[in-house]
């Protein structure tokens, strides 16, 4: 193993972490199906979410494609490393 995979696989670890940790701190939204099909207690015209949540959602997003990036740098790395 190089250093490179090492340290790729370490912030994956890490990445992935995170990703958990911000998914789990983001409010429920469980109104499911049903909340689709009565329509939901908070559907009023225009309304906006929470800041915090909007936050975490953001960070999520930015944490996803981060995780994505370094999982294709990782392997292209391992591709080079092993011709």
């Amino acid at each position: 193993m190089g250093i490179w995979e090492i340290v790729g696989g370490s912030l994956l670890v890490v990445c992935g972490l995170l990703i958990v940790l911000f998914v789990s701190l983001q409010s429920d939204k469980s109104d499911g199906l049903s909340g689709a099909i009565a329509g939901g207690s908070d559907s009023s015209f225009g309304a906006r979410g929470n800041s915090k949540d909007e936050k975490l959602a953001s960070v999520t997003r930015i944490l996803v494609i981060v995780f994505f990036v370094l999982t294709l740098a990782v392997n292209i790395f391992v591709l080079i490393s092993n011709h």
